[in-house]
């Protein structure tokens, strides 16, 4: 086959440059995660907690490799391109990339570029849900593989450990009919409140929480009896709770954190496994490219030597030397070989169409969608033995397959869950306590003004000094003691630390179910290697034998034409 290369634009033959795809695949993963750079942001302004963070929209253009590596109308591709193409545009990718910076586990694979055996294209199928996603961390979400995630982060309730101020402000006015006046003095007693109130609280992972409370108010009334009018008053209040059994340390306080933290794990390994099955995707759509490209030129050699043989016989056939019947034969031959042409063409645009789909962001282009593709590099050897030995392959393939690192991740959430299953069976005992104050001030009331009678209030008159009493601690408000809550039978949380221990059991049996899975993987692998090479070594006989045989007829209708044709 012969290739035009622009400028700038090699290819290169691909045979043993097969470790040179692995390659790019190991490393296809670090560029494409660098640039997946969806964290939340961070910001110093004390307001921005409380604005909402706008994830960059989608950049719905192709990159500028695209268009360097069209020439003379025509895209020439190798695959190398190909593969830095998909990495840059494909929107499989594209979508994996926002599940990277999810707390829950999204360990699915998205296959929403059809060819190369997915999408409705092939024996694949695609991905699960919009972003690939799937419940359970390494598939052992709810019915997967026979598992279920009903007590995953099971255990004591935890609160949210940012801190929290409370503040209240507001004035009420209230009117009370009254049977009689004895009481109050009034028939209808009328209460003016205004009060302002300030509280903090904040949780913590050993089990501790603490609260502090501010209030004051100020309230007027109508009543005569009153003793000070208006009354003011101050308190405050400090409280501090520590759980003793249930609830208590970091284990079963921090098990939210450390999970989302693993699932976050998984969410990167699970990008990686993305990358890798891109790229062999666009590895197959490459390859049936190839294949489509040589089977239309094939084609369009065939209908030539078949107008050709059609030729020739006509012209036996005007000089008698061949019957009409031979012609009629060419005739059927020619049709043949432009159906099969046909065919050839039209399925080497539908993988030219699967091509650009994969390696572009938008296909609104209309060069980018009418220009026709080349492909550069032809398979033109497989090595029919493995370089590695199969044990050797096997430790490789279970270091590093991203399904088995999964489930280890998986494993340790499960272990988080099950100790803190088993300290949710403790009762409940924690220890209470708080320390207070308060204050009153307020003018006496005038219907105690009497004259020459001395004024016998002690309290304050103004707020100053209802603040000041409330601190002095000539008031104070102390208690300390414990709480007790025992669950009799505690039969909830028995079910939910045996659930747990069960599906930990279950997940370690998962594991080695994969490890197992991995192994007969390898050898399969090997095999279809083996296969693959016999296969097309018999082809490559075949197409010798073919080309000898094409050779010898052709000589033969040459040595057959009317001298003089």
């Amino acid at each position: 086959m012969r290739m035009r290369f622009c400028a700038g634009q090699p290819g290169y033959l691909l045979g043993a440059p097969l470790i040179i795809i692995i390659g790019l695949t190991t490393t296809a993963f670090a560029q494409t995660n660098a640039s997946a750079s969806f964290k939340m942001p961070h910001s110093r302004n004390p307001f921005g907690a409380y604005s909402a963070d706008k994830v960059p929209e989608p950049q719905l253009t192709n990159s500028l490799r695209l268009g360097q590596l069209i020439c003379d109308g025509k895209l020439y591709l190798s695959l190398k391109d190909a593969i830095s193409l998909a990495l840059e545009n494909n929107l499989d990718l594209a979508i994996a990339r926002y599940n990277l910076p999810f707390r829950g586990v999204n360990a699915g694979i998205v296959q929403g570029t059809p060819g190369g055996g997915v999408g409705g294209f092939g024996t694949g199928a695609p991905g699960a849900g919009a972003g690939g996603t799937t419940g359970g961390a390494g598939g052992a979400g709810a019915g997967a593989s026979g598992l279920v995630q009903s007590t995953l982060g099971t255990g004591t309730a935890v609160a949210s450990y940012d801190p929290t101020i409370i503040g209240s402000v507001g004035a009420e006015h209230q009117t009370t009919p009254l049977a009689n006046q004895r009481n109050y003095g009034v028939p209808s007693l009328q209460l003016n409140t205004g009060q302002a109130s300030v509280g903090y609280a904040q949780a913590f992972a050993t089990g501790t929480s603490i609260s502090a409370e501010f209030n004051n108010s100020r309230q007027t009334s109508n009543s005569p009896f009153f003793n000070l009018s208006p009354v003011l008053s101050s308190m405050y209040r400090f409280s501090l709770q520590q759980q003793l059994l249930a609830g208590f340390g970091f284990g079963p306080n921090l098990r939210y954190l450390r999970i989302a933290n693993n699932n976050k794990k998984i969410s990167d390994i699970a990008f990686k496994d993305q990358v890798i099955a891109t790229v062999t995707q666009i590895e197959n759509i490459y390859w049936d490219l190839v294949d489509a490209y040589q089977q239309a030129q094939v084609n369009e050699q065939s209908l030539i030597f078949a107008q050709q043989s059609l030729d020739n016989a006509k012209k036996q056939l005007q000089l008698e030397s061949v019957p009409a019947m031979d012609v009629m034969r060419a005739e059927a031959e020619v049709s043949k070989r432009d159906q099969d042409l046909t065919v050839a063409r039209t399925s080497l645009q539908l993988q030219e169409l699967l091509m650009k789909n994969a390696l572009t962001t938008s296909l609104d282009d209309p060069v980018v969608e009418s220009v026709p593709v080349v492909p550069t590099d032809q398979l033109q050897s497989i090595q029919t033995a493995s370089t590695e030995p199969v044990q050797d392959l096997i430790v490789e393939a279970l270091h590093d397959r991203p399904e088995l690192s999964e489930s280890d991740i998986d494993l340790v959430n499960r272990q988080i869950s099950n100790k803190a299953a088993r300290n949710a069976l403790l009762p409940s005992l924690s220890l209470v306590g708080f320390y207070g104050g308060s204050g009153l001030a307020g003018p006496l009331n005038p219907i105690y003004n009497i004259p020459g009678v001395p004024n016998v209030s002690n309290v304050p008159t103004d707020f100053s000094g209802a603040l000041g009493n409330a601190f002095n601690n000539s008031s104070p408000d102390y208690y300390i003691g414990f709480n007790l809550n025992i669950p009799i039978r505690n039969r909830v949380a028995k079910s939910d630390q045996y659930r747990s221990e069960l599906e930990y059991r279950q997940a370690q049996l998962r594991r080695e179910q994969l490890r197992k899975q991995i192994r007969i993987e390898v050898r399969n692998a090997q095999y279809a290697l083996e296969q693959t090479a016999s296969r097309v070594d018999s082809a490559r006989k075949a197409r010798d034998l073919a080309q000898r045989t094409f050779e010898i007829t052709k000589k033969e209708q040459s040595l057959s034409r009317p001298r003089g044709t």
